[in-house]
């Protein structure tokens, strides 16, 4: 069975000290493909040294709502340029996040950095990877008014079946993460929503480790627990669900 991580962050400071061997064991149980998703320029440069270094790991590169203070709109010009290298297979992660940010008119600028990602990847012809926390009715609105032309991702998607609906109705794929597994997160009704054409596995590493491995550094080895508990709310087996996300992963991201 392989298994594709379409959300990992190798290029994060919590790998600095042992990356090149949680790859190769990554590898070794049997996830045969992952993304390193950048979310800053520096993240992104780092993504892409880390793919270049492996056959089977490919990346993102963006400027997350999260990281943007300090930038300039113009400072985008540095992701289209590094977004041109061919193990780039899409913009992100980008999008919007209330829940940290309060600000009126830092949201306003989340926004502007939004959609002018969605500009380089239609210029591109890449999908993007979405991040979306607290913002479902704006991000809805951006992605209706400034459309991707390969559309893409809401990763580690939030439970809400609303936003679930209306992602893919504009085509999007759902990626869930190890947030699904835990006790108390009522994933049941979100993953039947998404059907097995749009559904995809992804562990956001070192964040968000799934049960029973909560309060650890979290790796792609256990993108696993999350396709368990997606076959278990399909009523699919293990390896059935592996295959799917990962030929989802092979469609998305046009490998």
């Amino acid at each position: 069975m392989k298994l594709f991580d379409t959300h990992s962050h190798y290029n994060d400071e919590k790998f600095d000290e042992d990356r090149e061997e949680i790859i190769k064991a990554t590898f070794e149980s049997g996830v045969d493909k992952f993304m390193c998703i950048g979310y800053n320029i520096k993240s992104s440069r780092k993504a892409i040294e880390i793919a270049e270094s492996h056959e089977n790991i490919y990346c993102t590169c963006g400027v997350s709502p999260n990281d943007i203070e300090g930038l300039k709109l113009e400072d985008l010009k540095q992701i289209e340029e590094m977004a041109k290298n061919p193990k780039v297979l899409a913009i992100g992660e980008i999008g919007l996040d209330y829940y940290w940010e309060k600000d009126i008119n830092m949201r306003e600028l989340q926004k502007q950095f939004f959609i002018k990602q969605i500009e380089i990847s239609n210029r591109l012809d890449l999908p993007i990877t979405i991040h979306t926390r607290d913002a479902y009715l704006d991000t809805i609105k951006i992605l209706k008014e400034n459309k991707c032309v390969n559309t893409g991702i809401f990763h580690c998607c939030p439970l809400n079946v609303e936003l679930i609906k209306d992602g893919l109705k504009l085509g999007y794929y759902i990626s869930f993460s190890g947030t699904i597994t835990f006790k108390n997160s009522k994933p049941e009704l979100p993953v039947e929503t998404v059907p097995l054409d749009k559904i995809l596995i992804e562990t956001d590493s070192p964040y968000l480790s799934p049960e029973p491995f909560r309060g650890k550094r979290n790796d792609s080895r256990n993108v696993i627990e999350v396709a368990r508990k997606i076959a278990e709310i399909k009523n699919k087996t293990l390896e059935e669900i592996g295959e799917i996300t990962y030929q989802n992963g092979i469609k998305v991201y046009k490998l």
